[in-house]
């Protein structure tokens, strides 16, 4: 069996007996790989986190609702995103709706149990998404299937449909149902996690910034 640390620090060229020196460039290495991952990630995907944005912005414009799915780490940064719309931390912008659906944990269970996980996503759209509301959904993989079985159904009911994910992208990337996909081209999981933080909470002041600007 290999070794933990090994595993997480390959780095070191051995197992055990690291040195507190080796320890500190390991992490200095891992913060250069996150800074690297995120450089790499926004010169190719600014200009499609722009247009999320404009998108979540007019939907917010016209009364609608954000909705957002993910699993296990990923459903941390679905309901990271849902609070900070809901609660915004800056001073002066406006509280607005969103729904996390990996938070009601009797219709996970309802759901996962009557018909399967596949669809503990896609049930709460076609209770709670209405057209003209915004799906965002994040998966490391790109190959979630409970994501993309609610980002089809979510395109059914007329809903704008936003992916983040890693790797190539993944089906999702593929995926006719979403409008738009941003994908962090990295096989760390944590590097990708840390592209989509960093994603999402500029994308939350790029909407507030286009809903303060005044109507056409």
């Amino acid at each position: 069996m290999s070794d933990p640390l090994n595993m997480l620090y390959p780095q070191l060229g051995h197992s055990k007996g690291a040195t507190d020196d080796e320890l500190l460039q390991s992490i200095r290495t891992k913060a250069d790989e996150s800074l690297e991952a995120k450089r790499v990630f926004f010169e190719t995907s600014s200009g499609d986190l722009l247009e999320m944005a404009k998108s979540i912005a007019q939907m917010y414009k016209k009364g609608g609702t954000l909705l957002t799915m993910g699993n296990g780490g990923s459903s941390c940064d679905a309901a990271h995103v849902a609070v900070e719309f809901k609660h915004p931390v800056t001073v002066g912008r406006k509280a607005l709706p969103a729904i996390h659906l990996g938070a009601d944990l009797a219709m996970l269970t309802a759901i996962g149990n009557d018909i399967g996980f596949d669809a503990i996503f896609s049930r709460q759209v076609i209770a709670l998404g209405q057209k003209g509301d915004a799906l965002i959904g994040f998966s490391t993989s790109g190959n979630s299937k409970n994501l993309l079985a609610a980002f089809t159904q979510a395109h059914r009911q007329g809903l704008k449909t936003l992916g983040f994910a890693g790797g190539d992208g993944g089906l999702m990337k593929q995926s006719k149902d979403i409008d738009i996909c941003v994908v962090v081209p990295s096989t760390s999981i944590h590097r990708i996690q840390e592209c989509h933080v960093a994603a999402y909470h500029i994308l939350w002041d790029l909407v507030h910034t286009l809903l303060a600007e005044p109507n056409d």
